[in-house]
């Protein structure tokens, strides 16, 4: 399952700033504790100095990621403000048939009341909800997380039945 870590980086800053990005590690944590196997995408990660970049690459950089939100399997987007190339990121995934989780206090905003699929108004309710399987059901990891279980037993059984194989071979070579 791939998710997209969408959120405020420069939101309504005129000056060349970012906000604090030290929420996208508790949604991570909260993501990966919860979705055994889930990638997170984190764009700060990959482009920490993307502010400072000329034209061309931040434009490549911004349809890349926008490309990416649109293709994950799910969008949480962080947005305490309004936040341009969050919302962007948001339309994507939701145009795309996509689950997006909003954690945002603007609940009555248009873009995260009518795009997100649930809204969360603190990280803490976010981080509560995805220690639930709820979270798994939303964004339809229950039953990707259901077909991995029955891949797994479905090897047990076949290294069960080797077992068994083996165990009948040595039983019969040891008749004769």
């Amino acid at each position: 399952m791939k998710i997209f870590l969408a959120g405020i980086v420069q939101g309504s800053k005129t000056e060349n700033q970012k906000h604090d990005q030290g929420y996208r590690e508790r949604i991570k944590k909260a993501l990966t504790e919860n979705l055994a196997g889930c990638e997170v995408y984190c764009p700060i990660e990959s482009h920490p100095n993307s502010l400072d970049y000329e034209a061309r690459e931040g434009r490549t950089t911004f349809f890349e990621h926008t490309a990416m939100a649109a293709d994950a399997d799910c969008v949480v987007a962080y947005c305490p403000e309004a936040s341009m190339g969050t919302a962007v990121e948001m339309w994507e995934a939701y145009n795309n048939g996509h689950p997006v989780l909003a954690i945002s206090p603007m609940g009555s905003n248009w873009t995260v009341k009518f795009l997100a699929d649930k809204v969360f108004a603190t990280l803490e309710e976010f981080e509560a909800f995805a220690a639930t399987d709820d979270l798994r059901e939303l964004i339809g990891a229950e039953e990707e997380f259901e077909e991995e279980e029955e891949e797994y037993e479905d090897e047990e059984e076949v290294e069960a039945d080797k077992t068994d194989e083996k165990e009948a071979d040595d039983e019969d070579a040891g008749d004769e």
